[in-house]
């Protein structure tokens, strides 16, 4: 009997221990929290819009905090609500701190998009998510009568190399002048049509107007093998545009020269608002620039620019004519 009464207290002695235990043991830790955010590369401002090109790269740069091992990012792009790509990375640690980065290269679609990145959480990193971010991906090309981003795009990098361009958002006349004397100076095909090479060369901030007297210091320069001038303050560039100097019978003659007479308006001649650097050869507005030599020997710029520079030359300024 006693013996009984001993294994009995044993067994309830062994099964009270069990649930102390099991309540000893630590709890699994919660997973991490973090925080994401992205930011796109190779991308153009515009206004308020990122721009890229169509068939352009885009890279998609962002950062984890903190970083978790294992962890894995999904990247992707909307129209509206329909899903237009998805791409998996996996978080990579940052040498010497605390936070995961990770790099996303897509070819985005042509329209206007949302590009979102998150996290599922796991064990071991909780849910996360990055702000959204909005591109407008468009034609890599450009005419007369376009309008949106892409217009805007060419007029501000057209306007940050000097060219004389309006803002406006439509391929208007004087973007259509524009484009021509960038083309000029590039030495490419004068035609009024922003290609993807033009863009890119844009984007790529290439076509400025090298000068070749900068010592002049306030002056004109004539570029006869392209059929650009220049309005120069030293090496610095105030504005460029595409002329029409004389045709091969009465070519524009070469060499250094000074403004000495101005006449305001049109002339008997059809010049307009005229700049007399030597003898009758003068920079005025004329109803025909045509891009290649055509004029008496004159320098001829497009009537809606003619006043404006009549307007920036005083007498005694230099003009540089050269090929």
């Amino acid at each position: 009997m006693r013996r009984a009464a001993v294994t009995i207290l044993g067994s309830l002695s062994l099964a009270l221990s069990i649930p102390s235990a099991a309540a000893g043991q630590a709890p699994a830790p919660p997973p991490a929290p973090g925080a994401m955010s992205i930011k796109m590369e190779n991308v153009h401002r515009a206004g308020h819009d990122d721009v890229a090109l169509r068939g352009d790269r885009v890279r998609v740069r962002g950062t984890v905090t903190p970083f978790v091992p294992g962890q894995t990012i999904v990247v992707r792009l909307y129209r509206g609500r329909a899903k237009v790509a998805a791409k998996a990375v996996t978080v990579q640690p940052v040498p010497g701190g605390p936070n995961g980065a990770f790099v996303v290269t897509l070819r985005p679609p042509a329209g206007r998009l949302t590009v979102r990145a998150s996290h599922r959480g796991t064990p071991a990193q909780a849910t996360m998510a990055a702000r959204a971010r909005r591109l407008v991906v468009t034609p890599a090309h450009a005419a007369p009568g376009a309008r949106g981003p892409v217009v805007r795009l060419l007029q501000s990098r057209l306007a940050r190399l000097r060219y004389v361009v309006s803002r406006s958002g439509s391929f208007d006349a004087s973007t259509a002048r524009a484009v021509v004397a960038y083309r000029k100076v590039r030495g490419m095909s004068r035609v009024a049509v922003a290609s993807r090479r033009v863009l890119h060369g844009l984007l790529a901030g290439r076509g400025s107007f090298r000068p070749r007297h900068p010592e002049h210091g306030k002056h004109v320069e004539v570029d006869l093998s392209r059929q650009v001038m220049a309005l120069m303050r030293g090496r610095r560039v105030e504005r460029i545009y595409g002329v029409s100097s004389g045709k091969a019978s009465t070519p524009t003659v070469l060499g250094r020269f000074h403004v000495y007479s101005k006449t305001i308006g049109t002339n008997e001649r059809g010049m307009v608002d005229t700049s007399y650097f030597i003898g009758g050869y003068a920079i005025h507005g004329y109803v025909s620039v045509p891009t290649f030599p055509a004029s008496h020997g004159c320098v001829r710029v497009p009537i809606p620019n003619a006043r404006s520079i009549y307007n920036w030359l005083r007498l005694g300024d230099r003009v540089d004519v050269y090929r």
